[in-house]
């Protein structure tokens, strides 16, 4: 019998969190036999509730009865996106327990039109934190140049962070000092460290997108498909410099949790490469890959589980600098995907409150 992929994966100490949440799959017990199977962990984003809340009627009762109850389309939207992560963080709290809140984890993200309001972000997160009211939820934080201090604070407070819409190294060394100092402002304040926990969410496939159309304007062929995965390895080495090595060393000693690196948007955009190649190419120890449901089918059917994201690190080198050469300056690529990203998500989530509103309309004649 063909071995289980997910399994594997987790014995290479990388964890296969499902990019999806949809109230359909919880209600029909399909997201439980994902867990079943090996999922340890659930993210969701503004784009994947509106394609859930848009392309399904399972909403459209509760959205009918919050409307006569006279609530807003945003505060509708609040109430049943909280009402799925409830649900998934208590068929995950098994997992959470085991894992001893290794894993097990529900990411909900702040409003997107908070992602450059330090504030609003802070205060969102605290809202979302009280009223989700389960211990494995984790608050996604975009980790634009307003991130950072966000981070620290919510770390501080013991709420548990998934910074998302990470991109660069740079991008990605923001987030993980941000935790860390976090940290130390939490056991300054004589708190304990064990019971948070953070992940930074570095997005993969988008970057090759970008590259490769400049590539192509070039005709460089040579290096189409090699940077989103050399700029990963990068990262992965920098997260080991920080979190194995000495500046993490007082936290750790006091029981504190890495931050672990998460590999988002892993489905591959363009059809003439492999369609697990940002899962096969990116598995390390401590790490998480959070996968797409047509990638997640893909990789469980003809994924090839082994170490790999320290394979070949001189090569990866060598294409980052022939990058350069070529004058394609790839954190200035990475600041405009990220600002790309958080675009993106407020228009998903500006359709959603449309859709809500419609429905409300559609059903109750409410405005």
């Amino acid at each position: 019998m063909k071995e289980n992929n997910l399994l594997l994966l987790d014995a290479l100490g990388q964890s296969a969190w499902y990019d999806n949440i949809d109230r359909r799959i919880i209600e029909n017990g399909d997201i439980q036999k994902l867990f079943d199977m090996g999922i340890r962990g659930v993210t969701s984003n503004p784009s994947i509730f509106e394609k859930a809340i848009i392309g399904s009627p399972v909403y459209d009762d509760s959205i009918r009865e919050l409307s006569r109850a006279g609530k807003s389309p945003v505060e509708i939207y609040d109430i049943i996106t909280i009402q799925d992560v409830q649900a998934a963080a208590d068929l995950l709290s098994t997992t959470y327990s085991r894992t001893q809140g290794r894993d097990g984890y529900v990411s909900l993200e702040v409003l997107p039109e908070y992602a450059y309001n330090v504030d609003k972000t802070i205060d969102n997160a605290r809202k979302i934190h009280k009223e989700v009211a389960r211990p494995n939820l984790m608050i996604k934080v975009p980790g634009t140049k307003e991130g950072p201090e966000a981070i620290r604070v919510l770390t501080r407070e013991g709420i548990n962070v998934n910074v998302t819409l990470l991109f660069s190294l740079e991008h990605y060394e923001s987030s993980a000092n941000a935790y860390i100092d976090g940290l130390k402002d939490r056991l300054k304040d004589g708190n304990p460290l064990d019971n948070v926990a953070s992940v930074s969410s570095v997005f993969i496939s988008r970057v090759d997108t970008w590259v490769d159309k400049l590539l192509d304007d070039l005709n460089e062929d040579s290096l189409k498909g090699k940077i989103a995965v050399a700029n990963t390895k990068i990262i992965y080495e920098r997260f080991k410099e920080l979190f194995y090595g000495d500046v993490f060393g007082e936290a750790s000693s006091k029981g504190a949790q890495i931050q672990r690196v998460l590999w988002g948007s892993t489905s591959t955009k363009n059809p003439d490469y492999v369609d697990v190649k940002y899962v096969d190419e990116l598995i390390g120890k401590d790490t998480i890959n959070t996968i797409p449901h047509n990638t997640l089918e893909a990789f469980l059917d003809h994924g090839t589980p082994r170490l790999t994201i320290e394979e070949n690190l001189n090569n990866e080198r060598t294409y980052l600098k022939r990058l350069r050469d070529l004058g394609i300056d790839l954190n200035a690529i990475c600041d405009d995907i990220q600002q790309q990203g958080v675009e993106a998500f407020s228009e998903s989530f500006n359709q959603l409150i449309k859709a809500i509103v419609n429905k409300s309309t559609a059903t109750t004649g409410r405005i």
